[in-house]
């Protein structure tokens, strides 16, 4: 079978993040990521399933590692070579049409007994994703045993197979994956209580995805978001901003909500109870602290890059950063209804066969100066593309 693989080739990686330094998404060209011919995957159990994919998106962590950005905190949970692609819509062998939960989780490692969190449903917090008889896997995607989105055909627990209906399109089922990670932040963000007003930092695929269900999940009043580009804008607007304003207003936003004062090096002095960032570089946490108000919180959905901060406001405004990463069964459930309800699938603006990958990584790299959102590759024949 035909398949995107990424190899342990120290060389090519240390290429890869000169390159992709330069350009974003030019990883692709030079690093450890081949177009290669596989022999089928073999099924870790009895119970497993084959799921060949038809559409299987690009995310910030997967170009993170292309372009030799991703931690090396990583690397003892992911094993090599292994096949990217976690945001994946596919047909089992029965026909049925499904989404992949590619959490690895006890159930899934045949681990028995489970982990405290995997008992109580919170399959998001398993820290047994290096042991069982899988080899270590962040998720499917990150794991030589299970395979990936991004190839013919893939493998997959019946723990990690969520049916879908007929009616909902590849490209709606495709954005299943990453809503569920926004509905995961939102409903950590509700469970707070209701907050006056929240900012979310961040208008690319996540960003979007988050502003949808901090609404549908009650998270808070008023919302502002950042974004970069005109269509994000727009977009924004329409999932749920109340207002959307470039990056560099932000400050001078809140400052004018909530009445603050500026300290010498643009500190606020009072801020927004929420700040949810969903582009974790080190720019964007540095704002967020900034934007904070004393006793709030910073919610961090997804993958972040390495970071250097001046943590010192945290301490002495007694403000939390929490991480927000991956989901529960829970959460894809309520993410499919909210897919179906938004109209999401108009998100994916873009899809490639797997031969033109290098293209497809240099688009999802610089989706947003080029007025896309999610990018995806087409498995389904014959293969189309939608530029």
């Amino acid at each position: 079978m035909r398949a995107l693989q990424f190899r342990r080739k120290p060389g090519k990686y240390v290429a890869a993040g000169v390159a992709g330094r330069i350009a974003a998404g030019k990883g692709a060209s030079v690093g450890p990521l081949k177009l290669v011919d596989l022999d089928d995957l073999k099924l870790p159990g009895d119970d497993w399933v084959r799921l060949r994919p038809r559409l299987a998106g690009i995310c910030g962590s997967d170009l993170a590692t292309i372009d030799g950005h991703s931690s090396r905190y990583f690397e003892p949970i992911v094993s090599f070579p292994f096949t990217p692609g976690h945001e994946v819509v596919g047909d089992l062998e029965d026909g049925t049409r499904a989404v992949l939960i590619p959490v690895l989780s006890c159930v899934t490692r045949g681990i028995d007994p489970v982990c405290s969190a995997c008992a109580a449903g919170r399959t998001n917090l398993c820290g047994r994703i290096a042991f069982g008889h899988l080899e270590p896997g962040l998720q499917s995607g990150f794991c030589e045993d299970t395979g990936g989105g991004w190839s013919a055909e893939m493998v997959a627990h019946p723990s990690q197979i969520l049916p879908i209906p007929d009616d909902l399109s590849d490209e709606a089922a495709v954005m299943v994956e990453p809503l569920a990670c926004a509905v995961h932040a939102a409903r950590k963000a509700a469970a707070r209580g209701p907050h006056q007003r929240i900012a979310v930092i961040g208008s690319g695929t996540l960003g979007l995805l988050t502003l949808a269900a901090l609404r549908s999940e009650g998270a808070g009043g008023s919302i502002v978001a950042t974004a970069k580009y005109p269509h994000q804008h727009v977009l924004a607007r329409g999932l749920g901003a109340d207002q959307v304003v470039s990056p560099r207003v932000l400050p001078r936003l809140v400052r004018s909500l909530t009445g603050a004062f500026v300290l010498d090096g643009g500190q606020l002095t009072d801020g927004v109870e929420l700040v949810v960032d969903c582009v974790g570089t080190e720019a964007s946490l540095t704002q967020a602290l900034q934007v904070v108000a004393p006793g709030g919180q910073i919610l961090v959905v997804g993958m972040p890059g390495h970071t250097h901060l001046d943590l010192t406001s945290l301490w002495h405004r007694e403000s939390t950063i929490t991480g927000c990463y991956a989901y529960t069964r829970a959460d894809f459930e309520r993410a499919l209804e909210l897919g179906q309800e938004h109209d999401l699938g108009r998100l994916v603006s873009a899809t490639y066969p797997l031969a033109r990958y290098e293209e497809a990584i240099e688009h999802a790299a610089n989706a947003g100066m080029r007025g896309a959102v999610k990018i995806a590759f087409d498995l389904r024949k014959p293969a189309k593309t939608r530029r």
